[in-house]
């Protein structure tokens, strides 16, 4: 089968042996749904080109309402057997006779009733719940947004989302505190421990938030920090103040994604007192192996 991550700034593609999930080849290219332009069969066909695998299984914002077509979220607790029955099938074409489908996202909701939803992280999930004991678990999976997901008896029972990577950008990029920095194109910089260290303890102390950012300019305008060391500095005060309020405060945390994010989440979980254990990517792959084998 091919199995397809296909986000907002990326696309990752990989054909899985049938009866094992094991990785046969994999490719990645710069094409998120923003980049697509709507061209999203023509792309698709052009990343499977030379693949004869008939079933094709799409995850991620591709079934988005900014993507090819929305699928709907299946709401919480949810296991792989409840994704697996909402598949959305889609006609491709220009595929011929490939059966091509698209996951559903999830839903929750908290006390109050207000909303939370993934897409595309389900299948990360999904590809680590036969790799756990009954649990129940807690997982992290950083990114753009991150997400914070319970876990019990091979089944998601909930998830909370932290804006984190988000507000980063956006604070270095579209506020006073990025002034005193460097550019953001600049990503040569080694990972500065002690600076993001000094950052989770800044989000520790009262103030709050808004009241903590700000001190991200005064410790750059005082020389308390170099302009190189700030970057890190925000990077630990935003991810302190959300775990915070998102994490537990001991015991195994599963960290699922990209290799720099999970190992800056791996600093703070150990800081906070909890034991990470980290995942890599691909668990994307195994997921959407796992639904379609259900």
């Amino acid at each position: 089968m091919i199995a397809i991550d296909w986000g907002t700034s990326s696309l990752r593609a990989w054909r899985l042996d049938d009866a094992s999930g094991r990785i046969l080849e994999q490719r990645r290219a710069p094409l998120g749904i923003l980049a697509c332009d709507g061209r999203f069969e023509a792309v698709l066909g052009e990343q499977v080109a030379g693949w004869p695998d008939r079933r094709v299984l799409l995850a991620g914002m591709i079934g988005s309402r900014q993507g090819w077509r929305e699928a709907p979220y299946v709401a919480c607790p949810a296991t792989p057997a409840s994704l697996a029955a909402r598949l959305l099938p889609l006609q491709v074409p220009s595929l011929g006779d490939h059966e091509v489908a698209i996951v559903p996202g999830l839903v929750t909701r908290d006390a109050d009733g207000v909303a939370d939803v993934v897409r595309g992280e389900e299948v990360q999930v999904c590809g680590l719940l036969d790799a756990l004991d009954p649990g129940p678990h807690v997982l992290c999976l950083p990114g753009t947004h991150c997400k914070w997901v319970e876990v019990a008896h091979r089944r998601i029972d909930g998830f909370r989302t932290a804006m984190t990577g988000e507000f980063y950008h956006a604070l270095r990029a579209h506020t006073i505190l990025g002034r005193l920095m460097p550019a953001m194109s600049d990503e040569s910089a080694p990972f500065d421990p002690e600076a993001f260290l000094r950052g989770l303890a800044r989000a520790r102390q009262p103030g709050g938030l808004l009241h903590h950012a700000f001190g991200v300019r005064t410790e750059g305008l005082t020389g308390a920090l170099a302009a190189e060391r700030l970057p890190d500095y925000l990077s630990g005060l935003l991810i302190g103040h959300e775990l915070r309020d998102l994490a537990p405060t001991q015991g195994v945390v599963h960290l699922v994604g990209q290799e720099a994010l999970t190992l800056r989440y791996a600093h703070a979980l150990r800081a906070r007192g909890c034991e990470p254990v980290i995942h890599g990517e691909d668990l994307a792959a195994r997921g959407l192996w796992r639904l379609a084998s259900t």
